[in-house]
């Protein structure tokens, strides 16, 4: 465990009312662990409770921190974070700090012994203790409510927990147990709530979208999810997040290709480039299979745009196997990329191996494919130029309306920016049609059109 001060986490340090029914939710890490966040928030709520996500005026009597566990710069995150709450119940700006979330699931008996101070930790399925140590109840019918975090136009939809994967390094099953699904009916369900309170967009979200229903239907449902999702009226897009590539369900293109409201994305973490690294990684798949899946969901929507992630320096990469990596990403020119350097966790398949790939070298390798698809979104990018597109509103900035388009999601891709001028407005949460200026490796530039 690490002890690091996290210097963007300020807390005021001076004496104040605290609000004794307020909660300040603090969320660590990724939009899964958000959700569980919103629908916790919901459950105080309802318990008459204030609550705020993230507050930005110190006033809350109690502090629960949803932590991540992922890898080691996410726990170091959650353990500064905790630590930062922790000072702060010190100097009488906090009653009470609560930890709940996958770094607590995974550490509790080693954060109990380390950091005494905490009121108490939760793991990962543990919401109705929560409740019940804060004087609440556990409100079975408020179950698929949340309170969102996001901007009112769009929201995440989990549609199943845990994952099945034997992935060499992944912690998750750890953290999150197998693979259950949300059953379709409950699902949309939800998503009738979601548009109901003007949610517009929702992103399926999941450790492994693609084995969604094996363990209810017995056979792969995503798809007949996606059609259930397109007759809910008020959502307009739909989009997939964390499609696992072995297995890969390819009803789920024809759906995509058929129904208008399902965006023309897909994100598919990939790992790697050397079938070599895909097996010690025991992802099920090799990268001449992963090749063709690419190519035969490009050859079905050839407007996709595909997002992957891949790991730099798992055990055992040499420079060869990296170079296989750099090739195989120039030639598939993936929409948007995102690279992690490996982390050695602890309970993993891969923990046995040595950790024998340097920091410093995982490091370089992780920037030089991140230069590499720099100069590959850069390039799709400027095709874009000239091209009309719908784009939703997610806010204004400054001298720009900033949206998206379906081809790109909140927070990690593109953002499209149109200059505000006397003649327009854009009202959060609106489609507009623009037309694309300009481009740069990240961004594209916009005008509306009537």
């Amino acid at each position: 465990m690490l002890y690091l001060k996290d210097p963007h986490l300020h807390l005021e340090m001076k004496t104040k009312t605290l609000r004794k029914n307020k909660v300040n939710v603090v969320t660590m890490g990724c939009s899964k662990n958000l959700y569980d966040s919103e629908v916790m928030m919901a459950q105080l709520k309802a318990n008459q409770f204030e609550v705020e996500h993230e507050s930005k005026i110190n006033d809350a009597a109690i502090v629960i921190i949803n932590t991540c566990g992922f890898i080691e710069n996410a726990k170091e995150e959650s353990i500064n974070t905790i630590i930062d709450f922790v000072d702060a119940k010190k100097n009488g700006l906090v009653e009470k700090v609560y930890v709940s979330g996958c770094l607590s699931e995974r550490y509790k008996d080693q954060l109990e012994e380390e950091i005494p101070e905490v009121d108490a930790y939760f793991g990962t399925k543990e919401l109705p203790n929560i409740l019940r140590t804060l004087n609440a109840n556990y409100k079975h019918e408020l179950v698929g409510e949340r309170l969102l975090t996001t901007p009112e136009h769009y929201a995440y939809l989990k549609i199943a927990e845990g994952c099945d994967r034997p992935c060499s390094f992944c912690a998750i099953p750890l953290m999150r147990g197998k693979h259950r699904s949300t059953s379709i009916e409950d699902l949309v369900t939800n998503a009738k709530s979601l548009a109901k309170k003007g949610v517009k967009e929702i992103m399926l979200i999941a450790q492994d979208l693609t084995y969604y229903g094996l363990d209810l239907y017995k056979r792969r449902a995503l798809a007949d999810l996606l059609s259930e999702l397109c007759k809910v009226e008020g959502i307009e897009w739909i989009r997939l997040h964390y499609a696992f590539p072995s297995g890969f369900p390819m009803d789920v293109i024809d759906i995509m290709k058929k129904e208008k409201k399902i965006c023309n994305y897909l994100d598919i973490p990939l790992q790697h480039g050397s079938t070599k690294i895909l097996k010690a990684m025991r992802r099920g798949i090799t990268r001449e299979k992963t090749t063709k899946l690419i190519y035969d969901i490009r050859s079905l929507i050839p407007e996709i745009a595909i997002r992957t992630t891949l790991i730099a320096g798992y055990p055992g990469e040499t420079e060869e196997d990296f170079q296989e990596m750099y090739d195989w990403v120039e030639k598939m020119k993936f929409d948007r990329l995102g690279i992690f350097t490996y982390s050695h966790e602890e309970n993993t398949h891969a923990y046995k191996f040595d950790d024998d790939v340097p920091p410093k070298i995982k490091k370089e390798r992780a920037d030089k494919i991140m230069e590499l698809q720099s100069g590959i979104s850069f390039e799709i990018n400027q095709k874009k130029i000239g091209q009309t597109m719908k784009v939703l509103i997610d806010r204004a900035e400054d001298n720009f309306f900033i949206g998206r388009s379906e081809f790109d999601s909140p927070e990690v891709d593109n953002e499209v920016l149109i200059e505000k001028n006397k003649n327009i407005y854009c009202r959060i949460g609106d489609y507009v049609d623009v037309k694309i200026l300009k481009a740069d490796h990240f961004d594209l530039y916009a005008e509306i059109i009537n």
